[in-house]
């Protein structure tokens, strides 16, 4: 007769190790910043959900005393630093290795259930960005109301109020969002990506929910009318009209409810914000239990209340003990709340609720940091709890630790029915392995089978553990150091400088270019004016090596091109311009000196990016573009320039082209005499390693066309800008003139064409039509930033032409669209700042994009617009014509709030009011002073 091995009972060392160990299900978490807009929201907000000022007093809260004392242990600072320092070790970290950094947050999550509706998808990275963190794929979470104002967004985007005039346009509006509506919640039941859903009707108005939905039905008819008045007029789309907030609840839950595979069948979890937030809530509204008879009537939906409904504790985990399909969220208060304020409601949670009915959760957002906060307290005191009830005999170590996996990972693995496996190692002696179990043992914490047991109808679950193996696992010996989870090296001690530059690529460059004995540091300014410091090489290699910028007056970004103050002019304080090292090249062998030149962002005094840097700006958009839709672009321009020679006695006339007898793609005696200059100029871009694709003459007077390859955004402003420099110091040495002015001589027009792919190539209609074309006359004021542009945009001359529209090899058309995927700008020159007509470009794109449409009036116009009817342009979609003016065009710009939201509005202010100043100043000139004037200066 075999004889069963009884195994020791687990200790409190196992529980720990368990409790600081074990895989979490994050059941509801939020979507990590953008690097560009890091600085957006205060990093204090991680432990207060107090705002603006009532945000100052946060840090002489407990929650937050606690939380800078454990940052300092995350970023290895010293005890005594306080919380500037931990900033900048922060920023420091940021810069070095973020990778590790965001890993070393999100160590010991399996998978986060994101509701992805906190932030605009321009602002955060996408929900599946996070799955590289973490060990299985994150899921969604749906905010309904997300839904409903983007569906209205785009249901009233081109509404105005006449259209309220109309008799059926609210019955219209309401049917078409309804259907619109209820086919979003549709799709996502059936998305495989998406675990639940969720509202935050308790920000808007409040728990107090009407629970019959026929009622809820009749009374949303007015109130929704108001919204849609209120949307048409002010542009605004939150919903927070308690009928119309109301209705979006129990239409959800209808739809969840509907069409279930059996009478015992659960839908996917419902999430409600209860308790909990900042001062937009009602504290006295957000009690959950106003929400007991929309439970009772909604009995096949999942409730899961968030946030440990704090302080209303209690009153949540009630109806998750009476309700089979209520469950209770113990999360946000992990940081947010005091050490003794978490135990408490810890305590309050486990008075009744049994612990199958309990998820955990971070409500992590925006910082990894407050994923990594909320998991190292909530793990803490959840120790801390349980080591006491094991002390107090209410409950053994082997229930704890059925408790923990309960509560952090099996509870939201069957409830939301992700179907995830945990490992996890269980710290075995060789010798337990084969040890069976006396069915006399101990009674284990027994988890009995939770309300998705009866199985969502989305999917059935496998069959939970019967009660008698439930947790009937081995015992564990105390853990030893070869025992535990695998953990990361630490990061090396931080460094004494700032790891400002990448010093790799400034060694490269010198070690191939060990002459260079200057650095012309150069930045863009709003009005396309290069602006630079030459520094000696020594002392540019110290700056770099010890992570120093240029320190420059604010003042000087709000400056015309001959220093002229204008209203932006701030004569306090600082920007820094710091050197972008990949755009390190050496100059042309003929520079007077032996030097490189290099462009620069601007920053702040804590080195942080200024969002109105032209090149911060486009770095930004571009970024976007790449993280949020997958699509990288080449850019590729055209530099079209002529070229002039000095009239010095000729008042009248003060330049003249170098050549007359010309045309495009002509090679004339007179214009073969010029070749040595094109030769020149080609052979000195060259040996800098810009590689011409070709020349040739263009139609004007001494005009010629130098094509530059594709590049990345960033890349291809900064060789434009390099060729350019290039292109008029080297016509400067033969005597001449270099010009971009947009039409030197009547009749002469002179463009800087660029050339857009997208890659992938399936969205460039949505990208080009749904945004830039629907965008372009506001684009227009950077692309065309001067009254002498608008002389060069004429119809029937190849400009681009005169009207909004695009045509595919359509000359004629301000957009031409070369191939699927490429495309051309035509309605740009060079007098634009680049950097800021590249990303009001892309900007316009991701509005394109974000829209998430696929047809569109604008259709692919075969002729050259201008000599359809009216009737005709009517058919293609063609009905608004190019600014005829900069004044108009900046009027366009000022009045495009959405464009202007992508870009940031200061910058947009900024550059409006030093256009004007700017058109102000050459208004005040003759015409040929203004012409020499604008030669001279471009």
């Amino acid at each position: 007769m075999a004889y069963e091995a009884v195994p020791p009972k687990p200790t409190i060392d196992q529980l720990r190790h368990v409790a600081n160990n074990y895989p979490i299900i994050d059941n509801h978490g939020h979507n990590l910043l953008l690097p560009t807009h890091l600085d957006i929201v205060p990093f204090e907000s991680i432990t207060s959900e107090a705002q603006g000022r009532a945000l100052r007093d946060t840090f002489k809260s407990l929650s937050h005393l606690r939380a800078a004392r454990q940052l300092r242990q995350l970023f290895e600072c010293p005890d005594d630093s306080d919380w500037q320092d931990i900033l900048d070790q922060r920023s420091e970290w940021l810069k070095s290795d973020s990778d590790r950094l965001y890993r070393k947050c999100f160590q010991g999550i399996h998978s986060i259930l994101i509701d992805d509706g906190l932030a605009g998808p321009e602002r955060v990275y996408p929900f599946n960005w996070h799955d590289r963190y973490t060990t299985a794929p994150c899921k969604r979470i749906v905010r309904i109301e997300t839904v409903a104002e983007t569906l209205m967004e785009g249901i009233l985007r081109d509404a105005s109020d006449r259209d309220l005039d109309e008799a059926s346009y609210l019955t219209d509006t309401w049917l078409t969002f309804t259907d619109e509506f209820e086919r979003e919640i549709q799709e996502a039941i059936q998305d495989v990506d998406v675990a639940g859903f969720k509202s935050v009707v308790c920000y808007r108005t409040g728990l107090d929910i009407e629970p019959d939905y026929e009622t809820a039905a009749r009374e949303v008819g007015h109130p929704f009318e108001r919204y849609v008045e209120r949307c048409i007029r002010k542009r605004k789309f939150r919903i927070e009209r308690k009928a119309l907030n109301d209705y979006l609840v129990l239409r959800t839950l209808e739809i969840l409810s509907e069409r279930l595979p059996h009478q015992d069948a659960l839908s996917k979890p419902f999430q409600l914000h209860t308790g909990l937030g900042d001062n937009d809530i009602s504290l006295r509204e957000s009690n959950p239990a106003f929400l007991q008879p929309l439970i009772e009537n909604y009995s096949r939906v999942p409730f899961v209340l968030l946030h440990s409904a704090y302080p209303y504790t209690r009153e949540a985990g009630y109806l998750a003990t009476v309700y089979r399909h209520v469950y209770l969220d113990l999360g946000e208060v992990f940081p947010m709340v005091s050490r003794d304020g978490q135990k408490s409601i810890l305590r309050q949670s486990l008075e009744i609720v049994p612990g199958s009915k309990l998820l955990y959760s971070t409500d992590g957002h925006f910082f990894p940091e407050t994923y990594w906060l909320a998991n190292k307290q909530f793990r803490e005191v959840w120790l801390e709890l349980l080591i006491e009830y094991i002390q107090k005999e209410d409950i053994t170590p082997h229930q704890a630790i059925g408790m923990t996996k309960d509560i952090l990972f099996n509870n939201s693995n069957s409830l939301y029915d992700l179907r995830y496996q945990v490992e996890f190692k269980e710290l075995l002696e060789p010798a337990q392995k084969s040890i069976t179990f006396n069915p006399k043992a101990e009674t284990p914490y027994q988890t009995p089978t939770p309300v998705s047991g009866t199985q969502n109808s989305h999917m059935v679950s496998p069959p939970l553990p019967s009660p008698e193996n439930s947790y009937q696992t081995p015992a564990f010996p105390p853990p030893s150091k070869s025992d535990t989870l695998y953990q990361p090296p630490p990061f090396p001690p931080p460094p004494k400088v700032p790891q400002v530059y990448n010093l790799q690529i400034f060694e490269d460059f010198m070690s191939q270019n060990s002459n260079i004995k200057f650095v012309y540091v150069q930045w863009v300014d709003y009005m396309a004016t290069i602006r630079a410091r030459i520094v000696p090489i020594k002392e540019f290699d110290r700056l770099v090596r010890s992570g120093d910028r240029i320190g420059i007056s604010q003042g000087n970004t709000g400056t015309l091109q001959n220093d002229s103050i204008t209203s932006v002019v701030n004569p306090v304080g600082q920007i820094y311009i710091e050197p972008d090292l990949r755009s390190l090249r050496r100059t042309h062998r003929r520079d007077p000196l032996a030097a490189a030149t290099v462009l620069c962002f601007w920053r702040d005094e804590s080195g942080r990016p200024i969002r109105q840097c032209p090149r911060a700006n486009l770095e930004a958009l571009v970024s976007d573009l790449q993280y949020n839709h997958g699509i990288n672009l080449l850019c590729g321009f055209e530099i079209e320039v002529t070229f002039l020679a000095r009239n010095s006695g000729n008042k009248n006339q003060s330049y003249t082209p170098l050549t007359q007898n010309h045309a495009w793609g002509t090679l004339t005696p007179e214009q073969w005499l010029q070749l040595p200059l094109l030769a020149d100029i080609a052979t000195s871009l060259s040996e800098i390693g810009i590689d011409v694709q070709q020349f040739h003459a263009e139609s004007g007077p001494g005009q010629y066309e130098f094509v530059l390859p594709p590049q990345t955004p960033l890349s291809a402003v900064d060789t434009l800008i390099q060729a350019r420099q290039v292109i008029a110091q080297i016509a400067a040495l033969h005597e001449l003139r270099a010009t971009l002015h947009p039409q030197p001589f009547p009749g002469t027009g002179t463009a800087a064409h660029a050339h857009i792919s997208l890659s992938p190539p399936d969205k460039d209609i949505q990208f080009f039509v749904g945004g830039v074309l629907r965008h372009l006359p506001a684009i227009c004021a950077f692309s065309m930033p001067e009254s002498a542009s608008y002389t060069r945009v004429v119809d029937d001359h190849w400009t681009g032409g005169t009207w909004v529209a695009w045509g595919t090899q359509n000359r004629e058309t301000p957009l031409r669209r070369v191939k699927d995927g490429r495309w051309e700008v035509r309605c740009l020159d060079g007098f634009a700042n680049m950097y800021f007509a590249l990303g009001a470009i892309i900007a316009g794109g991701l509005l394109g994009l974000k829209g998430q449409v696929a047809e569109f009036p604008q259709k692919d116009v075969p002729y050259n617009p201008s000599v359809l009817t009216a009737e005709q342009r009517l058919a293609y979609g063609v009905e608004e014509k190019i600014p005829a003016s900069v004044e108009e065009a900046l009027e366009k710009l000022n009045n495009d709030g959405e464009l202007k939201e992508m870009l940031a509005e200061g910058l947009i202010q900024d550059f409006v009011a030093m256009s004007m100043a700017e058109q102000k100043m050459l208004g005040e000139m003759g015409e040929e002073e203004r012409r020499v004037w604008l030669i001279e200066r471009y």
